[in-house]
This record gives structure tokens, sequence and C-alpha cells, in this order.
């Protein structure tokens, strides 16, 4: 220890410096955090979700398929469940389209109206969408159904996140 004394002004001034620093840290720790955080999780869009459908039973006839997960916001965790109209193109390929419109953000129907077949059908304003989830000209929906990505494991279809749909050219 120093045989000098502090005098009561360099006390002061110490003392006040460490708490302002503590208090500057308390306040930009959470800032740095919330900025930083985001690089630090791993990525939600490269996740798959499991489905029950098999693929081995698509045709190419678009089927509803339901599938759930858990979320977690903060301390809450919560059980998610999405749609997906589901089908098999003529190359085989697994296709999967979200139901939700483009235009108000309602669900459509396969086959939801008699007059438009083979096509999807959202009942809120009268939207129609071909098989490939394109838009039909002159009607509500300006863009086209969002898609799923999708893969399969031991049969099991596995759907990702939507994504703007890469079907329609």
């Amino acid at each position: 220890m120093s045989k000098q004394r502090v005098s009561r002004r360099q006390f002061l001034n110490y003392t006040l410096t460490g708490v302002g620093g503590f208090m500057a840290a308390g306040m930009l720790m959470p800032m740095v955090r919330f900025a930083v955080d985001p690089m630090l999780k791993a990525e939600a869009s490269g996740k798959f979700r499991a489905t029950k459908q098999k693929v081995a039973e698509l045709t190419s006839t678009p089927v509803r398929v339901d599938f759930e997960y858990e979320q977690k916001d903060a301390w809450y965790t919560s059980t998610v469940t999405q749609t997906a109209w589901v089908f098999k193109n003529k190359e085989g390929e697994v296709i999967a389209l979200s139901p939700v419109c483009k235009h108000l953000g309602c669900t459509v129907n396969w086959n939801g109206d008699k007059n438009n077949e083979n096509m999807f059908y959202c009942p809120c304003h009268g939207g129609l969408y071909h098989k490939n989830g394109k838009n039909v000209p002159g009607t509500p929906p300006l863009g086209p159904l969002d898609s799923y990505p999708t893969k399969e494991k031991d049969g099991i279809l596995y759907l990702g996140q939507p994504e703007p749909n890469k079907y329609v050219k």
C-alpha cells in the first residue's frame, strides 16, 4: 500500500468514476447483446420440420398437409400449426405451396370453387391461382403463392420455411 493519503476530492472522483462506469456498462450491455445476439443464433430458415405425410402417397392432386412445431419466444414456448398444399409435378418433384393468399392473407383451397376446377381459390375476394401457385391475372392476388422447400427423410416429407415461389416463371 502506498503511504500517501487519498484526499477527499480524489476519493469522490474515484468513487463517482467507478459508479458512473458501472452504470454506463449496465446500460450498454443490453444494447450490445441486442445487436450481437442475432449473429450468434443458428439460422432458423434452414430448419426443416417433419410432417406426417409419406412422400410415396403423394400424387398429382394437391393434398392439405398440416404440421406442428414448437416455437420459443423469450421465455414462452408455444406449439405452432402450419399448413401446406403438397403434390408431385409431372417430373415427380414434390411441390409444397403455402395456403396464404397474397391479397389479404386468407386461406386458399384446392378446387374450392365449382366454376374454376383444378385451381386454388381464395373465398375472401374470389382470388384464383394455377396449380403451380401462379396468380390468375384479373383476380385480386398480385403475386404467386409462396412455396416451401422440401426434403425427404426415411420416406417422410419435411418442409422448410416459406419462400418466394420458384415454380412460377
